[in-house]
């Protein structure tokens, strides 16, 4: 086996206590026109604020933003209603509403879905002075998406499994295809789940597409079935289902780690990483406060700050790396090498090539 970074508890992106306390201390954001009125706040920076008398609707990965959106009614003044989604049903979701969406806010997911959206003639250009603050890859070049962090994948292992099949921790991708771990992986489909899009499209980018996909023919003769969201690899290895998860690495497993015999592991070719997205879709009935909240919360730090403590991970410093206020404390170089740019071009051929090899198992949702 190749060495690895196994570890107890995650450590590859969290917050510091400044950036906790900071929360919801500051001021407010800089104003650009995006329907909305403004006036002075005590920081001396203009303050937004909805004149539209409408509900903002958000596609939404998680409640867990429930805190933000909250933060931004209170402030902003605009209502918030929003559901819960993965990136891969949002934007088939948006296209069979055929340019017509019920929502008029996308909050997270995978910007190679974002990437397909604009493409499509789905999404809603933003302009806003902090857009220069973005590094290039976590910002769609015409202001259409932007990042609000990334989301990096690595391995969950659970050791009682592994102690009963009489199988060590997989060190490396290469180590996923071991006959030792049959039907003992689970993965969520690339087609539904951004983050695991992620670890397919970087692989193939890394191992080359005939060594890529002979690699996950491989892989997929280890794993019995596939799973609909993100999170639920991590869930069911957590509950005894399997041995190992393909999954999301961040300050959100603390507690599941903590409350079992669970390892993450950081395999040794490196972590694939899904810039997570941000958009305002065209033709939306509140189009004009969808642009108010991304210009709200990139504009003033303190958003930021609030932000990271909820994902608890620091990569929105890789989109905007001069926030102030949260400690970088991931090691950038265990990122693996890849072309972000590419991960929308290349998204249909992928999944039609990944629906193909895969057809003999079954996807399931959530347990």
């Amino acid at each position: 086996m190749q060495d690895a970074k196994t570890l107890t508890r995650r450590g590859f992106v969290t917050l510091s206590a400044a950036a906790v306390s900071a929360a919801f201390l500051g001021g407010c954001s800089s104003g650009s026109g995006n329907g909305s009125s403004s006036e002075s706040s005590q920081e001396g920076a203009t303050k937004l604020t909805s004149s539209s008398g409408k509900t903002m609707k958000v596609i939404c990965t998680s409640e867990s933003y429930k805190k933000l959106f909250d933060k931004f009614t209170s402030e902003v003044g605009a209502p918030v209603e929003f559901v819960s989604m993965s990136s891969g049903e949002a934007l088939s979701k948006l296209k069979a509403e055929g340019g017509t969406p019920a929502a008029d806010l996308w909050f997270g997911g995978g910007v190679d879905s974002f990437m397909s959206a604009k493409d499509s003639g789905l999404l809603e250009q933003v302009n806003f002075a902090a857009t220069s603050r973005f590094s290039a890859d976590f910002k769609d070049p015409d202001n259409y998406w932007f990042s609000k962090g990334a989301t990096v994948v690595g391995f969950i292992v659970n050791n009682d499994i592994l102690g009963e099949i009489g199988a060590q921790a997989p060190a490396s991708w290469a180590d996923l295809t071991n006959a030792a771990y049959r039907n003992e992986i689970l993965m969520s489909t690339p087609a539904v789940s951004g983050t695991n899009y992620a670890a397919v499209d970087a692989l193939l980018q890394n191992l080359g597409d005939d060594a890529g996909w002979e690699y996950f023919s491989q892989l997929n003769e280890n794993i019995p079935f596939y799973t609909k969201r993100g999170s639920d690899p991590s869930t069911r290895v957590g509950a005894g289902e399997a041995a190992v998860g393909i999954t999301y690495i961040d300050g959100t497993l603390d507690e599941l780690i903590s409350g079992g015999n669970l390892e993450l592991v950081y395999p040794s070719e490196g972590l694939p990483y899904m810039p997570d997205g941000v958009a305002a879709f065209k033709n939306a009935d509140d189009v004009e406060d969808a642009k108010l909240f991304i210009e709200w919360l990139f504009s003033n730090d303190e958003n930021m700050r609030f932000l990271a403590e909820i994902d608890k991970k620091s990569t929105i410093l890789l989109c905007i790396p001069d926030v102030d206020g949260i400690e970088a404390t991931f090691d950038a170089s265990q990122l693996m090498k890849e072309d972000v740019s590419l991960f929308g071009p290349q998204r249909e051929d992928v999944l039609a090539k990944w629906k193909d090899m895969t057809s003999s198992k079954d996807v399931v949702s959530s347990s």
